[in-house]
């Protein structure tokens, strides 16, 4: 049980990070959680960029070409299960 716990606010934690580089990064008063960041214009090519390098130096990973996969990156949601699980965290 305090692993779920642990675990829950550890990726509350992610969410939050990114959630505050994309809203700080672009201007924006709102984001919800499953948000498509490519079907909506919210992210374009060149701050998808940003992102992953944002993501890469925040939580210590590294996004080879294999995890580039927009399934990864086209929320909030997908962003958080995409570093919770290269953190080797177990899907939640």
């Amino acid at each position: 049980m305090k692993e779920e716990f642990i675990m829950a606010e550890t990726e509350q934690k992610i969410k939050e990070a990114i959630s505050r580089f994309i809203l700080d990064s672009i201007n924006l008063r709102d984001l919800k959680e499953d948000d498509h960041l490519f079907e909506t214009g919210i992210v374009n090519s060149l701050f998808a960029v940003q992102l992953m390098t944002f993501i890469e130096k925040t939580f210590a990973i590294e996004i080879g070409s294999d995890d580039l996969d927009i399934e990864n990156f086209k929320s909030l949601n997908a962003m958080t299960a995409f570093v919770a699980q290269k953190n080797g965290l177990p899907n939640g």
